[in-house]
């Protein structure tokens, strides 16, 4: 199976399955000196972890990451320094019950990858999806930890903004309350409203989708390329290979179609500091795939998750109609442990994008 990897300069290649002994990556650019930490990386990794609340998977992994290679210590205590070689991280599986998915070994799940991962390779590992399991996104948020200390000023905060059809009240909206829920929800009366919500689709052993925004601030002006580099193209495609993730838009995305040419034009001022003032961000914060220097503001929508209680009509690998019905431990609206994985996306991309940048022009 190839593709493994995302990136060019900033280069992350994934292993591991989800009912395997250990997840992991490899990445690969970080400049020499950078400085890193195992606390560092976890807390990113915490935010991802399942089994958190009622409205996740109860799979209870620590989420323990191990830096392998491409470090030595720092001047304080705990602290490491990147040598510029590979950095390998390294992720233990403790909780697989792969007797959960014993059913379905010759069944496809509708929704699921199952009958395309087996039409193409011939082979599936049923136990969680294996290779194809959203648990493969642990490592990429551990990647991320590690883009965020490469850009200078880089904060990449997300939030859920949408479950199912209840959408946040924009007038409402404050980063500090998305640490307040367990929704990543940045308003206080919308959280309840999905608690609620999600309460009824768990009992009923259903699942519902999701949107979710991030936004990159301290994006330096400049990074990305106007035709076959845009860095909103890199974004789209890293938030785009996100499990279950179905759609992607940068700054006004859909929105844009009902705008008038006056209304979506970012009209632009001097600013006292002497330099360009943009006036609105409808672009997202890019123009012909280069940064304005505003913030980076990218939405994807998650689809349900596709193992459901309720029994769907499939086929399984011998050509016999069959019913479905998934059991096990998942997550009623996936969307929720999407939010600190899109950020690592991101976070991946603007990392590329800056070494590239800075090798192209010599810039930061």
């Amino acid at each position: 199976m190839s593709h493994n990897s995302f990136g060019h300069l900033f280069r992350v290649t994934t292993w591991g399955e989800s009912h395997g002994p250990a997840i992991g990556c490899v990445v690969d650019g970080t400049p020499p000196g950078t400085v890193l930490s195992e606390p560092m990386i976890q807390r990113f990794l915490d935010e991802r972890r399942p089994g958190q609340s009622r409205y996740t998977t109860q799979r209870q992994e620590p989420d323990a990451v191990r830096i392998l290679s491409g470090t030595m210590p720092g001047e304080r205590d705990g602290e490491l320094v990147a040598t510029g070689t590979p950095i390998a991280l390294e992720i233990q599986n403790v909780d697989q019950r792969s007797k959960d998915y014993g059913d379905i070994a010759r069944r496809y799940r509708p929704g699921h990858a199952d009958i395309t991962y087996d039409m193409k390779y011939g082979v599936r590992d049923h136990r969680g999806g294996g290779r194809s399991s959203a648990r493969e996104t642990a490592t990429r948020v551990a990647a991320g930890a590690i883009a965020r200390q490469i850009v200078p000023g880089l904060v990449v905060r997300g939030a859920l903004v949408q479950i199912g059809d209840v959408a946040i009240e924009r007038s409402r909206f404050d980063w500090a309350e998305t640490r307040n829920n367990p929704f990543f929800c940045p308003d206080a009366e919308t959280a309840e409203r999905w608690a609620e919500l999600l309460d009824s689709v768990r009992k009923r052993g259903s699942s519902i989708g999701a949107v979710v925004e991030v936004v990159a601030e301290g994006v330096p002006v400049g990074l990305g390329a106007p035709l076959y580099g845009k860095l909103d193209a890199d974004i789209a495609a890293g938030l785009m290979s996100i499990n279950a993730v179905k759609g992607v838009e940068i700054g006004d995305g859909f929105l844009s179609a009902t705008l008038s040419g006056e209304e979506n034009a970012d009209e632009i001022r001097m600013g006292d500091d002497g330099t360009p003032l943009f006036l609105t961000n409808h672009a997202g914060g890019i123009l012909g795939g280069i940064a304005t220097g505003q913030p980076v503001v990218s939405r994807f929508a998650v689809k349900p998750t596709s193992s459901i209680l309720t029994p769907r009509r499939s086929v399984d690998a011998d050509g016999q109609e069959v019913d479905v019905m998934t059991k096990g431990r998942h997550d009623p609206c996936v969307g929720i442990r999407a939010v600190p994985i899109g950020e690592a996306m991101v976070a991946c991309a603007i990392a590329d994008h800056y070494l590239r940048h800075r090798g192209q022009t010599g810039r930061s």
